[in-house]
């Protein structure tokens, strides 16, 4: 945090930042929402982080096999195939 960068600023442009976590897998975990975020927050987010991940790729949308949502406690949800 430099000497003329607000806090707050800072806190929320963390808050709004995705990490995608990629291990020796070709599997994908990203967080997209939480308890606290509307159904359309979600919805928005995790349009916002597959757009993101494919702009990411060579070959965009073909190089992505298949996209789930799930919860903590949830079943897996098939959304792309």
């Amino acid at each position: 945090l430099g000497s003329s960068e607000n806090m707050q600023d800072k806190i929320d442009e963390i808050k709004a930042t995705i990490k995608f976590q990629m291990k020796k897998v070709m599997c994908l975990n990203v967080a997209v929402g939480n308890v606290e975020m509307t159904e359309k927050e979600i919805i928005v987010n995790t349009q916002l982080a597959a757009n993101f991940l494919a702009s990411l790729l060579k070959k965009q949308w073909q190089n992505i096999g298949q996209i789930y949502v799930k919860s903590t406690m949830g079943p897996a949800i098939q959304v792309y195939f």
